[in-house]
C-alpha cells in the first residue's frame, strides 16, 4: 500500500520561467498540504530577476507536501511541490465547495462548480460545461457572479434590474473575502507588493473584476491620510542613547570639518561623474637624471626639484596639446565649459585630512615657478594653513600615490574637474631598452577622466603624451 502511494507522487521542479533564468523566489503559496488541486491551476507566484509569475500545477491531485517556505530563491529544475494524483481524495474536496458556488447570495464565480470533476452541471443556460480535457484554474475572484449575471440577462429581457437582487448588486466590486483570491496581472501584483498594498483590499475596476494599476494606485493614495504615524513614531528615535561600543578596544573619531567635506565630495563625485580609469607604465630613467641635474643647476637653487615637478610639467604640456581635456560639466546648462587655464591640483595628505589645493594659472608659470608654487603648496598643506580660496577652481588634479610605496590607484576625481592623474611608485625593474634587458626607473600612471566630457581616444591621448615626455623629457623643449 505504501509502495503504491508514494509511487502516486508527482513532483512539481520550479520551470524556466524567463528567458534562460536559473533562479525564482517564492513570493506567496495559495496553496497547503491537504489542499485539493486541479490541472492548470495555480498553486503559486514566483519572482525572478525581470517579473513576479503564477506558477500552474500540470497535475489533478492533493497536495502531499511544500517543499520550500515563502521568501525561499529555488534554482530552476528543483522540486518545490509534491502532488499524490493516486486518484480517489482529489476528487471529494471540491465537491463540497460545489453548493457555495450555486448561492447568489454569496456572490460566488459561476465557473467555480467545474471543479467538482465529471458530474458538473452547467450554471446557466449558455454556460455550458467544456467536453476538452484542457481545463482553465478555477477562478476565485468576483470577476462573474451568479447574481450578476443573472440581472445582466433580465436586464436585457425586461429592461430593468430585478427589484430583490438589486439590494446585493453593491456587493460586486468589492475585494474577495476569506480564502478568495482577487484577480490581478502578475505587473500588477509586483507593483503591489512594490508598494505594499494588500490585494484583497482592492477595490477592482477592470473587466471581469481584475485589478488594474490604477486601481493599485489608488489603494495607495487613500492610504496617504493615514501618515502622521512616522512622526509619532519619530519623536523616541529623537530620544534614543548612541549606540554603546568597548572604549577599550575602540576608537570614534568624528567626521568633521575638511575631512566630512572630503568624503560628501567623494561620494557626490563617484556617483555623478562617469569614471573611466587608463594605465600606462612607462621608463622614467631619463626623467630621473634631468632630476638629479635641476638640482645642481643654479636657477633652482632653494627650491624644492623632485619627479612630481616635472610630472606637473609634463601633465601641463599635454593638456596644452589637447585643451579640450581641461573643462567642466555645467548640470544646469548642460554644456561643457572648456577652461582656457590649468589651476592645478596637487593632493595632499595632512592631519586634517585629504586636501587638494591647487596652484593658480599653472600654465603659465616657467619651471623654476613652477618649483617655487609647488614648494609653497606642500609646505602651507603640511602646516594646515591652506586657505579655502587654494582649494577652490581646479581643473585637473595630481596624485602622488608612489611616495607610500603603491604601484598606481584608480583615483576619484576632485569634483568639478575633468581629470586626475595618479603616480605610482618609481622603482628599479627589468626593461626591454635598446634590444637588451636592463634595468630601469619605472612607474605607472593611471589618468582618471569623465567620460562625459573626455571621451577614450582624448583621454588616452594625454596620458599617452604625459608617459612620452617622461621618457623623453626633451619634449618639453620640443613640443613647448
Amino acid at each position: 500500500m505504501t509502495t503504491m502511494t508514494e509511487a502516486s507522487v508527482r513532483e512539481f521542479k520550479m520551470p524556466d520561467v524567463g528567458e534562460g533564468l536559473t533562479e525564482a523566489e517564492i513570493l506567496k503559496w495559495y496553496v497547503q498540504p491537504g489542499d485539493t488541486v486541479t490541472d492548470g491551476q495555480v498553486v503559486c507566484e514566483v519572482e525572478t530577476a525581470k517579473a513576479a509569475v503564477e506558477l500552474p500545477i500540470p497535475y489533478d491531485g492533493v497536495v502531499r507536501d511544500l517543499h520550500f517556505p515563502e521568501g525561499t530563491t529555488v534554482d530552476v529544475g528543483t522540486a518545490i511541490i509534491a502532488v499524490d494524483v493516486g486518484g480517489g481524495s482529489a476528487a471529494p474536496a471540491p465537491a463540497a465547495e460545489q453548493p457555495a458556488a450555486v448561492q447568489p447570495a454569496a456572490a460566488a464565480p459561476a465557473e467555480e462548480p467545474k471543479a467538482a470533476g465529471s458530474g458538473r452541471q452547467p450554471v446557466l443556460v449558455g454556460y455550458g460545461v467544456a467536453t476538452s480535457s484542457t481545463r482553465r484554474r478555477p477562478r476565485k475572484g468576483p470577476e462573474v457572479p451568479v447574481q450578476q449575471v443573472s440581472t445582466a440577462i433580465q436586464t436585457e429581457l425586461n429592461g430593468h434590474a430585478p427589484a430583490a437582487p438589486a439590494a446585493t448588486a453593491p456587493q460586486a466590486p468589492a475585494a474577495p473575502a476569506g480564502t478568495d483570491r482577487p484577480l490581478a496581472k502578475p505587473p500588477v501584483r509586483k507593483l503591489a507588493k512594490d508598494l505594499g498594498v494588500d490585494l484583497t483590499t482592492v477595490v477592482p475596476t477592470g473587466p471581469d473584476g481584475i485589478i488594474t494599476r490604477e486601481d493599485v494606485h489608488a489603494a495607495v493614495a487613500a492610504a496617504v491620510p493615514a501618515a502622521p504615524e512616522p512622526s509619532v513614531a519619530s519623536a523616541p528615535a529623537a530620544d534614543r542613547a548612541p549606540a554603546s561600543y568597548d572604549t577599550t578596544r575602540e576608537t570614534r573619531i568624528p567626521v568633521k570639518g575638511v575631512r566630512k567635506a572630503t568624503a560628501a565630495a567623494m561620494v557626490g563625485s563617484a556617483f555623478t561623474a562617469p569614471h573611466v580609469t587608463e594605465f600606462v607604465t612607462v621608463d622614467v630613467t631619463r626623467t630621473m637624471k634631468l632630476v638629479e641635474e635641476l638640482k645642481a643647476d643654479k636657477e633652482f637653487a632653494g627650491l624644492r626639484v623632485n619627479p612630481l615637478l616635472l610630472i606637473a610639467k609634463a601633465l601641463l604640456v599635454a593638456i596644452r596639446r589637447n585643451p579640450d581635456v581641461n573643462a567642466s560639466w555645467d548640470e544646469a546648462a548642460q554644456e561643457i565649459v572648456v577652461k582656457h587655464y590649468v589651476n592645478l591640483g596637487i593632493a595632499a595628505a595632512t592631519p586634517r585630512g585629504l586636501i587638494v589645493p591647487n596652484i593658480k594659472d599653472a600654465h603659465a608659470k616657467t619651471l623654476p615657478q613652477l618649483a617655487e608654487s609647488l614648494g609653497e603648496l606642500v609646505s602651507t598643506a603640511r602646516d594646515g594653513k591652506t586657505s579655502p580660496a587654494a582649494m577652490q577652481g581646479g581643473t585637473v588634479t595630481i596624485t602622488n600615490v608612489g611616495v607610500f610605496g603603491v604601484d598606481t590607484g584608480t583615483p576619484i576625481l576632485n569634483p568639478g574637474e575633468s581629470a586626475i592623474l595618479a603616480v605610482g611608485a618609481i622603482k628599479p625593474q627589468p626593461w626591454v631598452h635598446k634590444g637588451k634587458v636592463k634595468p630601469r626607473q619605472v612607474t605607472t600612471l593611471a589618468l582618471s577622466f569623465d567620460h562625459r566630457l573626455v571621451d577614450g581616444e582624448l583621454g588616452s591621448k594625454v596620458l599617452a603624451d604625459v608617459a612620452a615626455i617622461l621618457e623623453q623629457p626633451k619634449r618639453l623643449i620640443t613640443w613647448a
